[in-house]
């Protein structure tokens, strides 16, 4: 007679902007009740899914599933680390970065029916100026839009681009003074992103090489670029090109520092935060254990 596993599923019910209240009736379907005990909490704010987490890992669950977008993973992920318990991720919202990256699936039977094998790797995480991330944290343009975006209730792909669009004709590119691992860097740029894992969400890859196990973060510059050449970015991005392309300059290290011109907003997994001129970014390898297919 095996013990079984307590995990307890915290769910978003607004991640992706679309309603989640059935989702425990699905999980109860799937999951396979000879390996566990199910539980349900849904978060109600920001901030709340560290809550339940925290209160979780005190009370012996050894298993945290996150039920939701990258916000949401990133407030378990953290607690999970944290208490050194197992991540699970059942993927709900727009982006789904690290999830994809993971081969999570989207369908959500099959992303449960992937916690049931219990396949667990251990992955590298990160801080930025103290703030854990799982997938990517940036500073410059996607910092800027994001910050824009969550004042903006229209959430969704479609509203992100159409505001990208908007807000794309009236930024400019800083100047940064980046330090990695010891070599300094003076950069002009649009935007910088410190990726652990390849990609934003939706495929579009900022980093194709990157890889969450190699004890590395790629810092990923975006270069100063006319206009007229924002659909080849996307291009570039989409089709994971990056590490090919003239606009973007890729650089792997372990410990970043980046000094910029003013204080202003920064993204940690998507998440728009106020940080000051000085930045720091560090690589904590094989750190979190994680559920994958």
């Amino acid at each position: 007679m095996h013990t079984k596993h307590n995990i307890l599923f915290i769910i978003n019910p607004i991640s992706g902007g679309k309603g989640k209240l059935r989702i425990p009736d699905f999980i109860d379907k799937y999951l396979d009740k000879e390996k566990f005990n199910a539980n349900f909490v849904f978060t109600e704010y920001i901030g709340h899914a560290a809550e339940l987490a925290e209160e979780a890992a005190n009370k012996n669950f050894d298993i945290l599933i996150a039920a939701g977008g990258d916000g949401t993973i990133n407030e378990v992920a953290t607690k999970v680390l944290q208490y050194k318990k197992i991540l699970g991720i059942l993927p709900l919202g727009s982006g789904n970065g690290l999830a994809r990256f993971l081969g999570i699936p989207k369908n959500l039977r099959y992303a449960i029916l992937a916690i049931n094998h219990l396949k667990i790797e251990q992955i590298d995480t990160a801080t930025f100026n103290n703030k854990k991330f799982f997938n990517l944290a940036g500073i410059g343009f996607d910092a800027h839009l994001s910050s824009v975006f969550s004042n903006d209730k229209k959430r969704g792909l479609a509203g992100y681009v159409k505001l990208g669009l908007q807000e794309v004709f009236g930024y400019r590119a800083q100047k940064y003074k980046i330090n990695i691992d010891g070599t300094e860097y003076i950069r002009d740029a649009f935007a910088i992103s410190i990726a652990n894992s390849s990609q934003y969400g939706n495929d579009v890859f900022i980093s194709p090489g990157a890889s969450i196990k190699d004890g590395l973060l790629d810092i990923c510059i975006i270069k100063p670029f006319p206009l007229i050449k924002l659909p080849l970015l996307g291009y570039v991005m989409l089709k994971g090109k990056a590490e090919n392309s003239e606009m973007i300059e890729i650089i792997k290290g372990k410990h970043i520092q980046i000094s910029r011109e003013a204080d202003g907003a920064v993204h940690v997994d998507g998440e728009p935060l106020q940080m000051g001129k000085e930045i720091e970014a560090k690589i904590d390898p094989l750190s979190l254990k994680v559920i994958v297919p």
